[in-house]
């Protein structure tokens, strides 16, 4: 039978534009030629997006089938796929740049080059520590992980080990983890011998081999060009020349092509990413469409202003104003203004924070809706201890996803085997609580922290779904939902504070957001001294200020955990004027001590 919902329908594609904004209607309705979307931090850039493909295919514009939604993790390609199934275009294919590259390599290798492809590694640090006991260099951790970036930039920027060797020869670049020009290119040499010879590939490479197959073989070209026809890529402004120029070979002459970013969250240059192609992209498509989007649907006025303080010295950042919704979301009292306090050093204010967040969950606030950023991960360190002490719940963002830890894995599995074994037939909640209960759940948390907590914690998120669903919701619904969950990485929300890097906060929002740290060597941090690096870091305090609705709290501390050395306060808190409240707490410094 046919999927009707395919089928042109005036009235429905109607219905879907109806509760956009005009500046959102007005990037819903261009459909057809190239087409720029300017959406700041909260304008509801997603809900743009998915309407447009849904409206394109309702009109009759679009064939779902042939429509690739890019994007560049796979959460948010999962929520993509999860908004467009519930605007009843499941079909429209939403994946990562990497994702759709590896599904036509995997594809097409048999054909090209045959037999099965190579395995595809998910991280470098392991053969990058095996070439450098190779080439006879000694590396931490911390020097594995530079080169490994470095060898993805290389990559992503589309040099090849010559070219970058004639750079470093040419003092144009300098080589990480404090390595000779001669050691780094050695290492660069050894890590690809080594891949060769295990018959492996890296994230990059997958980028590379499809594109060379894609300029070698017409006939693969061509296939995968009529496959998709209408092409829509989002946080274009994280888009490296290697990613650029695999989407010209999907495109052809064609130019189906809508882009959405916004310059002023470009945070990922140092992975090869570039907002140049986001902010001339009317150079690339003169007759390209623009459409701005200003209204911010997330922050309070106030969050508002400081985070237009600083956008102010930020090229081709969108100036934001408060949706008229906005306010009726918003709580009865006024919007509290975003506040700066000093500390002592980082454990004083890692624990006035955790107080802070104790009271907010003593008064009402919901855990998940708060969250702590830091700059780096070695800054988390300090912030959880701090949590552990005061008691609070909270989780590592970045870490396992839900639908991989092994507690739920188990939960799910015993979900559907229940199905099977007939106990379909009991009340939801009875059915599931029986499944978790046999694998540890209980009505009361563990009393200590740890990873028996942890796991408790994915399993009352299952169970609280389970009290979400609809009356009359049947055990094979509900187990079919979790799977479709797991598929669409659509996780359920931890009743637990988030604490995470600036970088890993992109695309998320809280309630309340502790930015904390804001000390000189940490935003900025050390290592950026030249001036696009600085530009980078503003940009990244930008994108973790405008991830709070309605609570600001910024910090610093004037000395480390474990060392006395005197730091000032960032440079960028000096840009947001009067716009932030000033306080100051001079409580001792904490006794210095490892965790």
């Amino acid at each position: 039978m046919a999927d009707r919902s395919a089928e042109p329908d005036a009235d429905s594609a109607s219905r879907l534009i109806a509760d956009l904004n005009p500046s959102q209607r007005e990037a819903a309705l261009a459909l057809v030629g190239p087409v720029r979307i300017l959406a700041g931090p909260g304008t509801g850039k997603t809900r743009t997006i998915t309407h447009r493909i849904a409206y394109g295919v309702r009109s009759g514009v679009y064939d779902p089938d042939r429509v690739l939604a890019l994007t560049f993790t796979n959460r948010a390609a999962g929520e993509l796929r999860g908004r467009l199934a519930a605007l009843k275009v499941p079909t429209v294919q939403a994946r990562t740049f990497h994702a759709a590259a590896l599904r036509q390599l995997t594809y097409f290798w048999p054909h090209v080059v045959g037999g099965e492809p190579p395995r595809v590694v998910a991280s470098k640090s392991r053969f990058v520590a095996e070439a450098a006991e190779r080439v006879g260099t000694r590396l931490d951790p911390v020097g594995v992980r530079a080169v490994a970036e470095t060898i993805e930039w290389r990559k992503t920027a589309e040099l090849r080990l010559d070219d970058y060797a004639a750079r470093l020869e040419r003092g144009e670049m300098q080589p990480p983890a404090r390595l000779s020009a001669n050691q780094a290119i050695d290492l660069h040499d050894a890590y690809e011998v080594i891949k060769d010879e295990r018959r492996i590939i890296d994230f990059e490479d997958v980028l590379l081999a499809t594109a060379g197959m894609l300029e070698t073989e017409t006939w693969i070209t061509q296939q995968v060009r009529e496959q998709y026809r209408f092409l829509v890529v989002d946080e274009y402004q994280d888009v490296s020349p290697l990613q650029h120029k695999l989407l010209r070979l999907w495109l052809g002459n064609r130019r189906e092509l809508c882009v959405v970013g916004d310059p002023a969250q470009t945070i990922f240059s140092f992975t090869g990413a570039s907002s140049s192609f986001l902010i001339d992209f009317d150079r690339e498509y003169p007759d390209a469409r623009t459409v701005r989007l200003d209204e911010n649907y997330r922050s309070s006025v106030p969050i508002l202003g400081v985070a237009n303080a600083l956008a102010a010295r930020i090229q081709g950042a969108i100036s934001l104003v408060a949706a008229e919704t906005a306010s009726e979301d918003a709580p009865a009292r006024r919007p509290a203004v975003p506040d700066l306090d000093e500390f002592a050093d980082e454990m004083v204010e890692a624990r006035a924070i955790a107080r802070r967040a104790a009271q907010a969950v003593a008064a009402g606030e919901s855990a998940a809706e708060i969250a702590v950023l830091v700059r780096t991960n070695a800054q988390t360190a300090a912030i959880e201890r701090a949590l552990q002490d005061a008691g609070v719940p909270y989780r590592i963002a970045g870490g396992r996803p839900f639908f991989q830890r092994p507690e739920v894995r188990a939960a799910v599995a015993g979900c559907n085997a229940a199905v099977i074994a007939g106990h379909g037939d009991r009340p939801l909640f009875q059915a599931v609580s029986d499944v978790l209960r046999d694998r540890g759940y209980s009505v009361e948390p563990p009393a200590e922290p740890g990873e028996l907590l942890d796991a408790w914690r994915s399993l009352d998120a299952i169970m609280r779904l389970a009290e979400a669903t609809p009356p009359g919701t049947s055990l094979a619904e509900f187990s079919a939902e979790l799977t479709l969950r797991a598929k669409l990485q659509h996780e359920p929300a931890l009743d637990a504070v988030t604490v995470a890097t600036m970088h890993s906060a992109k695309g998320l929002e809280w309630d309340r957001v502790f930015v904390a740290g804001l000390s000189e060597g940490r935003v900025p941090i050390v290592q950026a001294v030249s001036e696009p690096q600085l530009d980078e870091e503003r940009r990244l305090l930008y994108v973790a200020i405008t991830r709070a609705r309605r609570e600001l709290h910024l910090s610093w501390s004037r000395a480390g955990w474990r060392d006395s050395a005197e730091a000032a306060p960032s440079r960028f808190l000096a840009e947001l004027g009067n716009r932030i409240r000033r306080g100051i707490h001079t409580a001792p410094a904490a006794a210095r001590q490892n965790p």
